[in-house]
């Protein structure tokens, strides 16, 4: 199967007063058609830039893809003028926006925004726009949708405008649906109703989805295939199952163990000590080196690659390199030994 879009090599810089910040750092994956693809990783490990160049929205002439392709189809998106690029944002890959009162203008009516779009690619008339703009809110789960959509944004609450913006997004019925941490700033009932609406959505219209979180239960509840970033660059990668049961990488393992588990009592959670390198300032060697409490002096001084250790599951790490070479059992087991008695 032909994978629907595919990532390679992807380097986007930020050309500032102080130097170039590498945000993301030679970044490499595929999402497949009704493939539902997450990307984790703390804030500043480059996981909203990544969507951000694949919808040509980075800060004009400050950011920029300076390497690599972003293959839809048969179109590189790198290359693509922004007229070419209309065409494609919001018809075929569209994106739901972190912040839905910072993405909606609130000088426009809720059903002008949806219709907006509509407008622009299916070339319906303002009438049969604003018909479509009010069954798009009910399939969203918006109640009196006819009424709604005149209405302002302000006069509606968080979980209602976080629905208006995957109306919005759904609007043309795209290829692939980008969710930028879509429940952040909703409270626990409304998340839970955001990503089952997420999921619906996704089973009726085999809609890709590539969702960016640092919630690994919002990972582990609706995603197929998992991509972990760490200082702008894809640090391991696996099925769901396989990285939640068997992490192949340390600061994985740091993720999923300070998870709060309802399964046990613990009078303090688990922490991945210091920060996230500031990308003007990166560490020689691995990135993840001064975090690691398995580094070594080889990982001081030359960073690893982003090693295949079977199943379609990826580590950068030179564990992951140490036990690949050994015979006795399979590299997820062996890395997970490693990682727990080393």
């Amino acid at each position: 199967m032909e994978p629907l879009l595919t990532v390679q090599n992807l380097n986007t810089h930020f050309f500032t007063d102080n130097g170039v910040v590498r945000s993301v750092d030679g970044v490499t994956f595929t999402v497949n058609e009704g493939e539902t693809i997450g990307i984790v990783g703390e804030s500043g490990s480059g996981k909203s830039v990544t969507a951000l160049s694949i919808m040509h929205l980075l800060p004009y002439k400050i950011g920029k893809v300076v390497d690599g392709s972003i293959m839809f189809g048969n179109e590189d998106l790198v290359q693509l003028t922004e007229k070419k690029m209309r065409k494609i944002r919001g018809n075929d890959i569209a994106m739901i926006f972190q912040e839905p009162m910072t993405s909606l203008n609130p000088g426009f009516t809720i059903g002008n925004q949806i219709g907006e779009a509509i407008r622009l690619h299916k070339k319906l008339s303002r009438k049969e726009a604003k018909k479509r703009s009010v069954e798009l809110l009910k399939e969203v789960g918006i109640p009196g949708a006819e009424q709604m959509v005149d209405e302002y944004p302000h006069k509606l609450s968080g979980g209602m405008r976080q629905r208006v913006m995957i109306a919005m997004a759904l609007a043309c019925n795209p290829k692939i649906l980008i969710a930028d941490e879509p429940t952040t700033a909703l409270d626990v009932t409304i998340q839970a109703q955001i990503l089952e609406l997420i999921q619906k959505l996704k089973r009726e219209s085999n809609t890709s989805i590539l969702m960016i979180t640092h919630d690994l239960a919002v990972v582990s509840e609706i995603c197929d295939r998992v991509i972990v970033m760490y200082a702008g660059r894809v640090i391991e990668e696996a099925d769901v199952t396989t990285l939640f049961e068997s992490p192949a990488h340390p600061y994985t393992k740091g993720l999923i163990d300070s998870m709060p588990s309802l399964e046990e009592e613990v009078e303090w959670l688990k922490t991945i000590k210091g920060n996230v390198p500031i990308p003007s300032e990166m560490p020689i060697g691995c990135k993840f080196a001064p975090r690691c409490q398995y580094a070594i002096e080889r990982c001081t001084v030359e960073e690893p690659e982003l090693l295949d250790i079977g199943d379609g599951q990826k580590s950068r790490c030179f564990l992951a390199e140490e036990v690949k070479n050994e015979d006795a059992i399979t590299g997820s087991e062996r890395l997970e030994s490693s990682l727990s008695y080393r």
